[in-house]
């Protein structure tokens, strides 16, 4: 990886139609198992295309699947969705701001195994 080259990112990986939710910015909080460390711009990556991208500033929690359900304006999911989601494990809230949805979706190269997080390479940027 050449760290002089401006089109390596760092993408998160999120199914649809919830990329495009945090592209558009309808969708502030993306709920998740786990903390993260990253800050900062990330691609918001679906389907091997990078649909826009959004500035990660924080993450809350930990939260129940009831706790969250009082905030489903943020992440637009409902409580069954959590429950479901978190198998009775502690759930957290990624929050955006900031975000871009891009004219079209932009082809990139994931790192393979890649399941949350990928370095990758946009290829018509």
């Amino acid at each position: 990886m050449c760290a002089g080259n401006s089109n390596f990112r760092k993408g998160l990986i999120v199914r649809e139609p919830f990329a495009t939710l945090i592209a558009e910015g309808k969708k502030v909080w993306e709920i998740r198992k786990s903390r993260t460390r990253v800050r900062g711009e990330v691609l918001i990556l679906s389907g091997g295309r990078a649909v826009g991208s959004a500035e990660l500033v924080d993450v809350l929690g930990p939260f129940t699947p009831e706790e969250l359900a009082q905030h489903g304006d943020k992440h637009l999911v409902d409580v069954e969705f959590l429950r479901e989601y978190s198998k009775g494990k502690p759930l957290y809230a990624w929050v955006f701001r900031n975000a871009k949805k891009f004219d079209g979706p932009r082809k990139v190269r994931i790192s393979r195994g890649a399941q949350i997080w990928a370095n990758v390479v946009v290829e018509d940027e």
